[in-house]
Parts: C-alpha cells; sequence; structure tokens
C-alpha cells in the first residue's frame, strides 16, 4: 500500500497529471469567458499542455500567463476571424435547416454546411496550436494552419475527433468541463506535433523530438 502512494509511483504520478489538466481546463475556462480572448487562452492552453504536461518544463500557472500575455494581441485578431466564420456557417446552418425542414431541395446542403463547421472547428484547434508554436503575424497563422489543415485531411479528422467526443461529453456530462479541455488539446497537440515535425526544419525536428 505504501508503494502505491508514493510520490514516484504510476498511480501517483497519473493522478498529478489529471489535477495539473483540471488546473489547464480551470484557467481556459477562465480566460475564455470574455470570449473575445478565446484565441489567446487557446494558445495558451496549448503551450501548458505541450510544455509544461508533456515534457515537464516550468510550473502550471507561469507557463499559461505567459503565453497568454504573449499571443493576447495576435491570437486575439486570428480567433476574431475564426469566430466570424464560424457564425457566417453557423447561420447557413440554421437557414439551410429550415429550408430541409420545409422540404426544399436545396435543404440538403445542410449537410455541406455541417461538414464546414466539422473543418472549421479542426482548423480553431490548428489556429491555437500554431500560434503556441510559432511566430509570425496574425496573416501567418491564419494562413499556414489551414494549409497545413488541407495538407493533413486525415490528420484533420484525427484532430476533429477528440473535439466531437469532447463537446459530446461535456453536454452528457457537465462537470467533466473541469478536464476535457487539456485532454482534448493533449490528445490534439500528439497528433499535431506530428504534422509541424513533417515541415520544419531538421535541425528544428531534431531538437523537438529529442525534447520529447
Amino acid at each position: 500500500m505504501r508503494g502505491i502512494f508514493n510520490i514516484d509511483s504510476p498511480l501517483m504520478s497519473f493522478l498529478v497529471k489529471v489535477f495539473d489538466c483540471i488546473g489547464a481546463s480551470i484557467l481556459w475556462l477562465l480566460f475564455s469567458l470574455p470570449i473575445v480572448t478565446m484565441g489567446a487562452a487557446g494558445a495558451a492552453l496549448y503551450t501548458t499542455v505541450y510544455k509544461y504536461l508533456r515534457r515537464g518544463e516550468g510550473r502550471l500557472w507561469q507557463t499559461f500567463w505567459s503565453a497568454f500575455r504573449e499571443n493576447l494581441r495576435r491570437s486575439t485578431l486570428v480567433w476574431l476571424a475564426a469566430l466570424g466564420v464560424l457564425a457566417l456557417l453557423a447561420a447557413d446552418a440554421l437557414v439551410f435547416r429550415a429550408l430541409k425542414l420545409s422540404g426544399y431541395p436545396f435543404g440538403e446542403v445542410y449537410w455541406v454546411v455541417l461538414a464546414l463547421i466539422c473543418a472549421a472547428a479542426a482548423w480553431t484547434a490548428y489556429l491555437s496550436a500554431y500560434a503556441a508554436r510559432f511566430s509570425g503575424g496574425a496573416r501567418d497563422v491564419l494562413r499556414f494552419s489551414f494549409l497545413l489543415m488541407t495538407a493533413h485531411p486525415v490528420r484533420a479528422l484525427e484532430v476533429l475527433a477528440p473535439i466531437l467526443a469532447g463537446a459530446a461529453l461535456a453536454l452528457i456530462a457537465p462537470a467533466l468541463a473541469a478536464v476535457l479541455p487539456a485532454a482534448v488539446c493533449w490528445l490534439n497537440s500528439m497528433v499535431l506535433e506530428k504534422v509541424f515535425l513533417l515541415h520544419m526544419r531538421p535541425e528544428d525536428a531534431e531538437k523537438t523530438t529529442a525534447a520529447e
């Protein structure tokens, strides 16, 4: 029994990670509340998951806060652009759903719009990750994240799956919202980092792989 509760035991290491995920998720939720700052909060969450949770670098609060401040302006601009796309698609979905329920042939476009919404959801994950990992202006983040997503459609589906599963779980059990953001981000980071490695310079890719 004493060995189970040892700080270095697998059980305790797992529990520590769970509590860290809860802490990171709560920070993301709090800093996302103004909605406008959700982009910076997403980049900060990815940085925290990648650096602190996965690689053990730094401390939870300091890592999140530092990344939030660094990405505030750029990621806010990026998020507002993405939010505009999502809002437009959501409005289209409502219109075409109404047409579909009324029996109009054009109502079948509703399914196309839903697919585009899913693609936009995956794109937001790429936006946060790219902003967290690379430099450049807001236009660079928008452009390169979109290019990376479209260049690897299978990986994009792998990114989308945890997002949809997390959203479904949050609806079924709202209490899970305290851990799901970081958990979903962790799963996505494992996919996104593989995509990033394919497009990094060899020396940068080697450093990243060595640090894992």
